[in-house]
């Protein structure tokens, strides 16, 4: 069938074949693949994501001999252990890796124990993977007393190495929320004075440029793992399918574009470990719900797919820029949001569960800056919740009146750290807090602006705590039923796959009273 028809209304039957080979179904000895192998089929790493209270996900992707070589389904082993040497195996089982779906591989676990961690690892042929530790959620009913929780986002190959997944996997989270840009789509600068280093893919548009985009990435040791290190939980944004679009909106021919996000959308499922049922007949459902418990509900949003495209944006732009409210009537228009009106309604009937259950923290995880943010220039940003001032009122008006225990938002995409108070009434940045925000810096993409512009925003705008541009990392989130504490990790030098890192700032949020504090 065609790549880019792999996200139309024909491949229901693939979907459901997708679908079944997911399980631990076994399957006879027979079809198990080839013997003695001539290289390493496992050169993109291992990964597990999506954990529940008695399963996750478990990935990897097959790569052929020789680039490009052909070849039909492959049987691929795993085994699920207590122990890193797999003397105590709790479950095993294979799995068909599809031409497809590029041979990757996304097992499906479940009836395990909760709260547990666990090692697994792949074999085909005589070939064995990495072996990745991952970790099954705590029981829905339990209080856990902690909970470590880093997030990330941006990772532009050239602009620096992978030292912050390095420090990252040493934090020993329990959770990796990655919160967009995964890859960028961009070819190389044709000047690399300044980068750290280069590529020579061409500018990602097909199924196969995508593929190899991927590829490219996942080849970093030090992202290989950080993957291998515990479980991850992954959402898009823009740039693992084309900067700054919106829905079905993008740049040059439409139907051009919608084979290119297709095609995108396709590679962005091959390469992450998510479940089956995330391939939808239309699209991705990337918005989900992880619960760690009773301590946190992680609320998966997806800002990409549904959204509506940016403000009084020209159609040839490259990016969607700002404006002045009072020259972008289209800005205020009530009708327009970055989530679409179903997942609108998904995350308020969300909320509205939390504060039933009395979840201790709500954990919004998104992928831009959520809080405004007022220019002392007058313009606004259209392409973060700026953009969509009437669908942010909404969600705080959701969760001021179905009032969850504790609300934060984590996010990314700017390239710069951001602490804030979530103020009640956006337009009014003085108004009491609702929530927290911690919107991190990226793993290696540059910021495009200067620390004196940052402070001048921050003086502009008294619910911010911290922002800075110069630095580049992740979050790391400590949280306890009493306190979330954030600190922002830094890499002294994103240039060296060797830099140290250091801790930039420490924040907490205490139980029942919304608004970061210093540490």
């Amino acid at each position: 069938m065609p790549a880019h028809t792999l996200l139309g209304l024909d491949r229901r039957a693939f979907l459901r074949h997708a679908a079944s080979v997911a399980g631990a179904a076994a399957l006879p000895r027979w079809a198990w693949a080839e013997g003695t192998l001539r290289h390493d089929p496992f050169g993109l790493g291992v990964a597990s994501g999506d954990p529940t209270s008695d399963g996750m996900v478990l990935w990897t992707r097959l790569l052929p001999a020789e680039p490009g070589a052909a070849s039909g389904p492959l049987t691929v082993r795993w085994e699920l252990a207590e122990d890193e040497g797999f003397r105590r195996i709790v479950q095993h089982g294979t799995a068909t890796a599809l031409p497809e779906l590029a041979h990757s591989v996304h097992v499906e676990l479940a009836g395990l124990a909760p709260g547990r961690w666990y090692h697994y690892r792949f074999l085909h042929g005589d070939a064995a993977s990495p072996t990745g530790r991952t970790r099954t959620a705590p029981a829905a009913d339990q209080m856990p007393a902690r909970l470590r929780l880093a997030f990330a986002s941006c990772q532009n190959w050239e602009h620096g190495h992978y030292a912050a997944w390095h420090h990252l996997a040493q934090d020993a989270p329990d959770l990796v929320l990655f919160l967009g840009d995964y890859i960028y789509e961009y070819t190389s600068p044709a000047h690399a004075s300044g980068l750290a280093r280069v590529q020579t893919l061409r500018h990602a548009t097909t199924l196969a440029d995508f593929r190899d985009r991927y590829a490219l990435y996942k080849s970093d040791p030090l992202l290989q793992a950080a993957h291998a290190a515990c479980p991850w939980a992954v959402v898009w944004d823009d740039h693992e399918v084309q900067n700054d679009y919106a829905g079905a909106t993008g740049r040059g021919d439409p139907g051009a574009f919608l084979a290119l996000r297709s095609a995108a959308w396709q590679a962005f499922y091959e390469h992450m470990p998510l479940r089956a049922h995330t391939l939808g007949a239309h699209g991705l459902a990337l918005h989900r719900r992880l619960a760690w418990g009773r301590l946190a509900h992680i609320h998966l949003l997806d800002m990409r797919q549904h959204r509506d495209a940016q403000a009084c944006r020209r159609p040839t732009a490259r990016s969607a820029g700002a404006v002045r409210p009072e020259d972008c009537a289209a800005l205020a228009d009530p009708a327009r949001t970055p989530l679409g009106t179903a997942q609108e309604r998904w995350l308020d009937a969300g909320l509205a569960q939390d504060a039933r259950q009395q979840t201790r923290w709500s954990v919004l995880a998104q992928t831009t800056l959520f809080s405004p943010r007022f220019y002392p220039s007058g313009l606004r940003a259209t392409d973060t919740w700026d953009g969509y001032p009437a669908a942010r009122q909404r969600l705080l008006q959701s969760i001021a009146g179905h009032a969850p225990r504790n609300t934060v938002v984590l996010g990314g995409d700017i390239h710069q750290n951001y602490v804030c108070r979530v103020p009640l009434d956006a337009e009014r940045p003085d108004a009491p807090a609702l929530a927290s925000e911690f919107c991190g810096t990226s793993i290696s993409s540059r910021s495009g602006t200067t620390q004196d512009k940052v402070d001048a925003v921050a003086r502009h705008n008294p619910h911010v705590l911290l922002a800075r541009c110069e630095e580049r990392g992740y979050g790391l989130a400590d949280i306890t039923p009493a306190r979330w504490t954030t600190t922002l990790r830094a890499v002294q030098d994103p240039l060296r796959a060797d830099s140290g890192a250091r801790s930039l700032a420490r924040f907490e949020v205490a139980d029942g009273h919304p608004g970061p504090e210093p540490a």
